[in-house]
């Protein structure tokens, strides 16, 4: 019943519950932050160890060793890509091109790492993964996970599409929110692979920063730069 009841909520939070909150966009992440403490509230009542959760202290420096690396590369390819005019393009987003320093720090500090990945890795690669490894095989649990992760960023995919202007028609603008979501389930793929070699939520929260936080202000850069 707790991993029914988990994946209810996880398909419907993002796309319709947390835009519907009071003070939304401005809740955002205090609505995460204490969805996240809930549940994994609800995860250790439900008998999942910190372990299981890959929340366990003795794991956290093989996590921080490999999100580090794949941290690492990411930030490189940011600079690459800041570094080549031609490339500068690739990281255009308007939903951040005007932000102000204050607001990007915002994103950065605050927005992003608690609302954004703290979240999604506790829900996904943590309480999630470990619910769905209980009921079914583990490569089914990966795969589960990583298309429910999908299909949680299918409002995000449609803010993306419609700001900057990537199709005029509903047909093409459905085949980019549905690209979208499938690159994100393949990211989810990768992430949990991440959690499961390192034994540690660490890693793919890591790389869950890097690619996220640092974004941001390459965006806003790559716009001032253009």
């Amino acid at each position: 019943m707790f991993t029914g009841s988990l994946v209810v909520v996880l398909a419907a939070w993002n796309n319709a519950v947390v835009v519907r909150l009071p003070g939304y966009p401005g809740s955002y992440a205090a609505a995460n932050l204490a969805a996240t403490a809930a549940l994994l509230a609800a995860a250790r009542a439900g008998g999942l160890s910190w372990t299981a959760l890959g929340l366990s202290p003795g794991r956290l420096a093989a996590g921080a060793r490999l999100g580090g690396a794949c941290a690492a590369v990411v930030a490189a390819g940011y600079g690459l890509a800041l570094a080549v005019p031609a490339l500068r393009p690739l990281l255009a987003d308007a939903r951040v091109a005007g932000l102000s320093g204050g607001q990007v720090a915002h994103q950065v500090l605050v927005r992003i790492p608690l609302g954004t990945v703290l979240w999604e890795e506790v829900a996904f690669r943590g309480v999630l993964l470990a619910a769905l490894v209980r009921v079914v095989r583990p490569r089914t649990a990966v795969l589960g996970s990583a298309a429910l992760f999908g299909a949680w960023h299918v409002r995000p995919a449609l803010s993306a599409v419609a700001a900057n202007d990537l199709a005029e028609s509903p047909v093409a603008r459905a085949a980019l929110v549905l690209a979208g979501c499938a690159v994100t389930a393949t990211a989810g793929v990768l992430f949990t692979w991440l959690r499961l070699r390192s034994g540690s939520l660490l890693a793919p929260v890591l790389l869950h920063l890097a690619t996220n936080c640092l974004g941001v202000p390459a965006a806003v850069l790559a716009a001032r730069t253009a």
